[in-house]
């Protein structure tokens, strides 16, 4: 599988996640697409946390400091609103429509 990109594929995984990161808009786009995902400002928040947490730390967080991270960003925030914007698992379906190399195993950081 692979996405193409202004004219350009990008290279997958098996499951889908980019091999490399691409911090660009248009990426998300795509991807978002693929994954039937109508894209939201708040699908925005999630996706440009993801980049800076990858961004700091090499990798994206776990679910569990996905959630603590945005409740920071956006107070009130659940794991149920997250599963709104990401139903097939918000630390991972998000990692990918934010462009990123798929996550770290069970545990993260």
């Amino acid at each position: 599988m692979a996405y193409t990109v202004n004219g350009t594929e990008r290279e997958t995984d098996d499951q889908g996640f980019l091999r490399e990161p691409d911090f660009s808009d248009e990426v998300v786009r795509v991807i978002a697409a693929a994954e039937n995902i109508e894209l939201t400002d708040a699908h925005w928040e999630v996706v440009n946390y993801l980049r800076d947490e990858y961004r700091e730390h090499g990798h994206t967080p776990n679910f569990r400091n996905l959630l603590k991270g945005m409740s920071e960003i956006r107070p009130g925030v659940d794991s149920k609103a997250l599963y709104d914007l990401f139903p097939m698992g918000p630390a991972k379906q998000a990692a990918k429509v934010a462009g990123l190399p798929q996550p770290l195993g069970k545990g993260g950081y």
